[in-house]
């Protein structure tokens, strides 16, 4: 029986400051200037940061496009790299997205303006203090061994490990309880995380946007790599971070969906609760994302407070009623911008959607069965 999944996509006019244009930069085909992007990254390249800079959008993508310049690009200084960059980006930036973006900026810029963050620690990254030992030790490690003896991988492509401390958990609950009590008194009407989620608040809009992209970009980025690179896993260059809230008198439960995302990290903060379990049905390209479901695609999994669950975007899920108290978790939709562009042409999708697997390997199959039909038919052809 076909299945009815929903697109879980940010809530409109939310972009991120990545311009949210399909990111949709089109860093690969050729350039009418001088110089021509490369087809293919510099792996070796090691790219400015741009972080701290006043920019239309985010420093990840800059840094991530830099990999991208021509040779004789490479050594002129980050003014003229930048000034290059936001020329090719604003190209493949329609105006009614510049605008939405710079519409956005001054919506989160008057939040920051304002609100008054309770822990200012939560605002910059620091390693020690928001992961466990296990989790760090495996990044610092960066080995495919490394990250496995963490992980647990109850259904292929999703991962499970133990990642926050309980104190960070406590102090993410906290100042979203204190950014919430502040947007009731002072009556401002936010945006909420997605277009599925009524409850919750979007991380990146109160100040916590660079932090979250140390976290994609130092301890996501990492992982993805090794077991999400032919779903643009390694070259993640944006993000939307929110936090999700369920309950009796929050979001009950979440319908079937994909995520708008490459890749997802999904963690929950706390707190008492009973139900709410995540269910999981397979991976899927847009044309097959309401096929049936197969039974080794079938999970159902148990938030545990501090415990991880990583998994590519496209892996269709959904969130079971909670039943009782109160369930918060954190979410970072982690992007890819050359993946986007790269999946606007590719036309087999074979390497990651479990449906198209499940087609090519019977096209196979039965390429095969006709060719040992044919064969057996010139033997039993009497001779003359």
């Amino acid at each position: 029986m076909p299945l009815d999944v929903s697109r879980k996509e940010t809530q409109q006019p939310t972009p991120s400051t990545a311009g949210h244009n399909g990111n949709g930069v089109a860093v690969l085909p050729a350039m009418a200037t001088t110089h021509r992007l490369r087809l293919n990254p510099n792996m070796e390249h090691k790219p400015e940061s741009y972080e701290g800079l006043q920019l239309e959008f985010s420093p990840l993508l800059f840094s991530s496009l830099e990999c991208y310049l021509p040779p004789p690009m490479l050594p002129l200084s980050r003014d003229s790299k930048l000034h290059y960059m936001r020329d090719i980006i604003l190209r493949y930036s329609p105006e009614g997205e510049r605008t939405r973006v710079q519409r956005h900026r001054e919506y989160r810029q008057k939040i920051i303006s304002h609100y008054q963050p309770l822990h200012g620690e939560l605002y910059a990254m620091h390693a020690s203090n928001f992961f466990v030992p296990s989790f760090l030790k495996a990044i610092n490690e960066n080995k495919v061994e490394s990250f496995r003896s963490i992980m647990a991988e109850p259904t292929l492509g999703v991962f499970t490990f133990e990642m926050l401390q309980p104190r960070f958990c406590e102090l993410l609950l906290s100042e979203v309880e204190n950014f919430e009590k502040w947007v009731h008194e002072t009556k401002f009407k936010i945006m909420r995380p997605n277009t599925m989620n009524k409850f919750g608040a979007v991380l990146d809009d109160f100040g916590l946007e660079t932090m979250l992209d140390k976290l994609m970009e130092d301890f996501i980025r990492p992982i993805s790599k090794v077991f999400f690179s032919d779903m643009g896993g390694s070259t993640l260059d944006y993000h939307h971070g929110f936090v999700v809230e369920y309950g009796i008198d929050r979001d009950i439960e979440l319908g079937f969906h994909v995520d708008d995302s490459e890749v997802t990290l999904n963690v929950c903060l706390g707190r008492q609760f009973s139900g709410g379990d995540l269910f999981f049905r397979g991976v899927r390209c847009d044309k097959h994302v309401n096929t049936e479901t197969q039974s080794d695609e079938i999970l159902d999994y148990s938030h545990v407070p501090g415990r991880a669950v990583l998994h590519h975007g496209r892996h269709r899920h959904g969130a079971r009623a909670t039943t009782s108290g109160h369930r918060v978790n954190l979410l970072l939709w982690c992007r890819s911008s050359v993946f986007r562009e790269l999946r606007k042409y590719q036309k087999d999708f074979s390497s990651w959607c479990g449906e198209c697997q499940r087609e090519k390997k019977e096209r196979q199959r039965l390429s095969v069965a006709a060719t040992k039909q044919e064969l057996l038919k010139r033997e039993e052809k009497p001779a003359t």
